[in-house]
This record gives structure tokens, C-alpha cells and sequence, in this order.
């Protein structure tokens, strides 16, 4: 069986966008653009869904996905208590290659694994996947690899890591191979988890405070 590729590189054919979302809507999993590496993912609303991305991904419930976002203002949604640094941050580099982990709404009722009480948020620089987060409201994704190996950085990456399982979404090969940069701002002062593509020293620039680097 032949798996299913969208190509996208300069536009959605607009039917196709309908389909990709009500691919997702009904809790399959699809491959996807973003501005840092291919993803894979599913709507963040379906607990089932999101289990078989991390059965997909090779991964346990202790490394829950992160949401990616088509708007800003939807982080006040699915969080409470946002410090100001982090609004910072979000204004400065949304879109952008930023995950922001924050306390989770406790009335979210989401299950993405084991969280302890909070969720990481992205919004992509990435005109198509936007798009289709438009369709779809948030989802949960994650790199389009299995783990422990390389982020895909084009379509036939993904391809030899997943085979027919998903709906594939193909914008073209990625700009660079670097993920987004993940800052801590649930457990007091931010704190770098993992450096990317975004630079510490640009993010204590933009959120007006040191931010801690990753040990």
C-alpha cells in the first residue's frame, strides 16, 4: 500500500487541507511541516490519539509531546498563572522556534502523559502548518523521528521511520536540522531545558531576566 502524501510547498489545494484536518480531527496521526523539523502528530484532545503518537514515536507516557498553537492567545486557554517573562518571550518569538513549558489549566482535562500539572506550547513560523492548526485547534506533536534517532528534515526521513502508518504532509525539506529551544516557566525562574535553535542569550534579551542554562 502506497502511503499518503499532501504536497504543499507553496500552497494548500484547499481540499486537501479539509482532508489532512478531518484526518486529524478523528485522532489519526499525520506527519507535518514545522519552521525547525518534521512532526508527527494528532489533536491534543484525544487521550487514545495521543498514546499512539508516543507508541509511534518509540515513547513512554514520562516524555509527554508538546501542543503546537495557530494563535498566540489560545496559551491563555490551556494555561494559568503565565509569568510576565514568558509573555515576554512569546511576544518576541511567536511564531518561532520557542517552546514554553507553563502551569496547565487544571481544569484542562487533557491527557498527554505524565505532565505534573503543566503543558509546553509553541506557536510554529510555519505558514502551512498554521493553517491547518486552524482547522484543527491545537495538537500535540512531537519530532517525526523514532527515539534516539535524528529529527526528519524531509519527507523520505520520516517516510523510512513511520511507512504507511500516517498521513503525510510534505512542505519541502526543513530549513535547518536544529529543534526549537524549550524554556522552563512553570517552576519559578526560567530555566533552559534544552538549547536550540533560539539563543539564551537572545531569549534573557527579550524576557528582561537571566534565563538559567541548561545543566
Amino acid at each position: 500500500m502506497t502511503p499518503r502524501i499532501i504536497r504543499c510547498a507553496r500552497a494548500w489545494n484547499q481540499d486537501e487541507l479539509t482532508e489532512a484536518a478531518q484526518h486529524i480531527r478523528t485522532g489519526k496521526l499525520v506527519v507535518l511541516p514545522t519552521d525547525t523539523v518534521y512532526g508527527i502528530g494528532t489533536i491534543a484532545t484525544d487521550a487514545q490519539a495521543v498514546q499512539r503518537l508516543l507508541h509511534a514515536k518509540g515513547r513512554g507516557r514520562h516524555m509527554p509531546p508538546p501542543i503546537l498553537l495557530a494563535h498566540a492567545h489560545t496559551v491563555d486557554e490551556l494555561a494559568i498563572d503565565i509569568p510576565e517573562e514568558a509573555r515576554r518571550l512569546a511576544d518576541a518569538h511567536w511564531p518561532g522556534a520557542l517552546t514554553l513549558i507553563l502551569r496547565a489549566r487544571p481544569e484542562l482535562g487533557w491527557d498527554l502523559g505524565e505532565t505534573g500539572g503543566t503543558i509546553a506550547v509553541r506557536m510554529p513560523d510555519h505558514a502551512r502548518a498554521r493553517q491547518l492548526l486552524e482547522r484543527t485547534g491545537p495538537m500535540a506533536v512531537t519530532s517525526a523521528n523514532l527515539t534516539g534517532e535524528p529529527p526528519a528534515t524531509c519527507i523520505d526521513e520520516a517516510l523510512a521511520s513511520f511507512g504507511e502508518s500516517v498521513l503525510y504532509i510534505d512542505a519541502g525539506p526543513t530549513p535547518a536540522s536544529t529543534p526549537s529551544t524549550i524554556i522552563d516557566c512553570a517552576h519559578g525562574a526560567p530555566k533552559a531545558l534544552r538549547l536550540g535553535a533560539v539563543s539564551l542569550e537572545n531569549l534573557s534579551a527579550s524576557a528582561q531576566i537571566d534565563i538559567l542554562p541548561t545543566i
